[in-house]
């Protein structure tokens, strides 16, 4: 095969071409840059290991996710954001060496554990419930359910409030064209 017919070839499956990324990929990445704001760790106790940014981004997708619930046409992303996190996860540990069999269960246990933080963080935010969100993030945030008093004193319910409402705040038209510029 000469150069012009393998160049046409490549061009015709895709290879050497930077992929599109889709609006939820982008909302990833940004909640990825949000998670990883050293105040979550320095200032709050989140612990800076793989359980910790991954309860850090639990936090702020499913902040992204309550926003984009609210939108017409915000459903779908939210989904695909949702998968784009899980599929990152799963990548991620296989990079780390886990194999095919233990990915699946730990994605599997790490999806529900997801679904369950957005259910109490949702109420809690939702609700007003300051107890609440406080009980849940030294439950899910810090791994430390004894340590309400700790959030609580700490400033993190405010904290997630601000995030929240910094979020809530996107125009929809800003959210579904992946342009969420949050200032921490």
């Amino acid at each position: 095969m000469n150069s012009k017919e393998n160049g046409w070839l490549k061009q015709m499956l895709g290879f050497g071409r930077k992929k599109q990324e889709t609006i939820a990929e982008i909302l990833y990445a940004q909640a990825i840059t949000i998670a990883r704001a050293p105040k979550l760790y320095i200032d709050y106790g989140v612990t800076d290991d793989v359980d910790g940014r991954f309860d850090a981004l639990c936090l702020v997708v499913m902040l992204v996710m309550r926003r984009l619930k609210d939108i017409e046409g915000g459903k779908d992303i939210s989904q695909d954001l949702f998968d784009s996190m899980f599929a990152d996860m799963d990548l991620s540990l296989r990079e780390m060496g886990a194999g095919d069999i233990g990915v699946s269960k730990r994605v599997r246990v790490m999806a529900e554990g997801f679904m369950g933080r957005l259910e109490n963080y949702a109420l809690a935010l939702d609700t007003g419930d300051d107890d609440m969100l406080a009980s849940a993030l030294a439950r899910n945030l810090l791994r430390t359910p004894e340590a309400v008093d700790q959030v609580a004193q700490s400033g993190l319910v405010d904290f997630v409030r601000t995030l929240a409402q910094k979020i809530d705040t996107v125009s929809a038209q800003d959210m579904l064209a992946g342009q969420m510029h949050i200032e921490l």
